[in-house]
């Protein structure tokens, strides 16, 4: 877009970098503020995952010294409602997880084994894991969107909009500049012209 070569838009531009550069370094700021958080939280639900696991190794060599591993089904523990709460990080609203309610189906006392309930605890347990990892990705999923903006406004304000502002900067001025001195002359001009006149009058 072609601007215009004149003192008010000097001003406009240089205005313009001033903003420019007092922005930069708070989005540079949360560029990296978000970074941090992210690789903290990826580190986070690799732990829980890391947990989760375990704990599933954990309850398969468990059940087996029962010899008993149908006994035990997946359906008897079911997530009932999950507690989120709200946090904010770099300004990005993200949930936050605060635990879970479970349920669990009947089962004949006197039919079951005796472990059923410790394999019930585990099993929401696990479940718990889970949904916590779950919470984790959706705040990294959700942090990764902003770092992508920031990332693009860093990379508009230091690549296109600093430059481009610094170069019109160089422009107007130099016109302005030229203009300055063309005045001069044409001044000097006139007054050699005039005195000229006078001297031959």
């Amino acid at each position: 877009m072609p601007i215009k070569l004149t003192k008010n838009e000097l001003k406009a531009q240089k205005d313009a970098l001033k903003m420019y550069k007092r922005y930069l370094p708070t989005l540079i700021l949360k560029k990296q503020q978000l970074q941090t958080e992210i690789r903290t939280i990826e580190e986070r639900a690799k732990e829980v995952r890391q947990k989760r696991k375990n704990l599933e190794a954990e309850f398969s060599r468990w059940i087996a010294v029962f010899g008993e591993k149908d006994a035990f089904k997946p359906e008897m523990v079911t997530v009932q409602n999950v507690r989120k709460g709200v946090g904010n990080i770099a300004g990005v609203t993200i949930p936050i997880y605060e635990g879970a309610d479970f349920s669990r189906g009947d089962y004949d006392l006197y039919e079951t084994p005796l472990w059923i309930d410790l394999a019930a605890d585990r099993m929401e347990k696990a479940l718990a894991y889970d949904l916590e990892a779950e919470v984790l990705e959706e705040q990294v999923r959700l942090l990764l969107i902003e770092l992508r903006t920031t990332t693009q406004r860093v990379n508009l304000f230091e690549k296109v909009k600093i430059p481009e502002t610094r170069a019109n900067i160089k422009k107007i001025s130099v016109y302005l500049g030229d203009q300055q001195v063309a005045a001069v002359v044409r001044g000097k001009i006139s007054k050699k012209n005039l005195e000229a006149k006078e001297a031959v009058s």
